[in-house]
């Protein structure tokens, strides 16, 4: 039993709790491609006693080889907190795609379905699209510019982190499309050529 060294956990999944758990587990469906692995609807006799979880069902989803990375617990009468930007809490969360084509096939897959990104960005250490899911939690699906976590790491060490540069990604998918490398993508980016006509401001909604 090791009681002097720290070890180094890995994020395994995470919990949310939400009013809307067929809309959630749907969403998160078609934009993630989680499956829901197990799910329960909770007695309310059960629910009536003093030692009765707070929640009338939950479900385990996953997109991967894990059993479940998220689980959703309803309550039915939660409600979205208008003011969370202002509250402390889970700011957002994110998943990492293989390859910059990835990114930008979800891109265009999930806009056929009518859901749009907040914003995106080139944040020098990778390229991030944002969502916000039915109940305004973002959700980033990014990509690693540098195609290893290590030289990522290094960049961020060396002190390069700064302001992203904010990308359209029309003009992303497009400029792929007639061939650029995605490093060559990442540098345009970071010149300011792929900049929406109408910049997103990232204070109000984190």
């Amino acid at each position: 039993m090791n009681t002097e060294i720290t070890v180094h956990p890995k994020l395994a999944h995470y919990g949310l709790v939400t009013a809307n758990l067929d809309g959630m587990t749907e969403w998160y469906r078609k934009v993630l491609g989680m499956t829901v692995n197990h799910r329960s609807k909770i007695p309310v006799i059960a629910r009536m006693t003093h030692q009765g979880p707070p929640f009338s069902a939950f479900a385990f989803v996953s997109n991967d080889e894990m059993d479940h990375r998220i689980v959703f617990f309803e309550i039915p009468k939660a409600v979205v907190d208008p003011d969370k930007r202002h509250h402390t809490g889970l700011q957002h969360v994110a998943f990492e795609c293989a390859t910059l084509d990835d990114l930008l096939g979800t891109y265009v897959r999930i806009k056929g379905l009518g859901i749009t990104p907040l914003w995106a960005a080139d944040h020098g250490v990778g390229t991030s699209f944002y969502w916000q899911d039915p109940d305004r939690n973002v959700v980033e699906i990014y990509v690693n510019n540098f195609g290893s976590p290590w030289t990522a790491t290094e960049f961020l060490r060396l002190g390069h982190a700064g302001i992203p540069a904010q990308i359209d990604p029309e003009k992303l998918v497009e400029a792929r499309k007639t061939g650029a490398s995605p490093w060559e993508l990442h540098e345009r980016a970071m010149a300011k050529e792929f900049a929406p006509a109408e910049p997103f401001d990232p204070r109000t909604h984190f």
